[in-house]
């Protein structure tokens, strides 16, 4: 009974690592949600994202962040407002026109 190899790779499928390795060019597209209405002032603060002001109350933060670093500057830009974090999710990848309030 020797040690006999199954023929089978432990780690992600390869069609998986492939669109990793696609996605890894490409920055990430986020929205953040946060509960209040931020102001003209906040546009450079947030450079790069666009702004939407929703009828609800909230403000959306929509565009392309390049990395988990960036990601979590963001975020403690939020933290620093004082302002809710509804939600962050990802949409999608590759670059938006931004810098806007809606």
């Amino acid at each position: 009974m020797g040690n006999r190899s199954s023929g089978r790779a432990f780690g992600p499928p390869e069609s998986n690592h492939h669109d990793l390795e696609r996605d890894v060019d490409q920055p990430r597209v986020y929205q953040i949600r946060i509960k209040g209405h931020l102001g003209r002032q906040w546009v450079h603060w947030f450079e790069g994202l666009t702004i939407t002001l929703e009828e609800n109350g909230d403000t959306l933060l929509t565009g392309p962040v390049t990395d988990q670093a960036a990601l979590h500057g963001l975020l403690k830009k939020v933290r620093d407002l004082g302002m809710p974090l509804l939600s962050l999710n990802t949409i999608g990848t590759g670059p938006q026109d931004t810098s806007e309030v809606r």
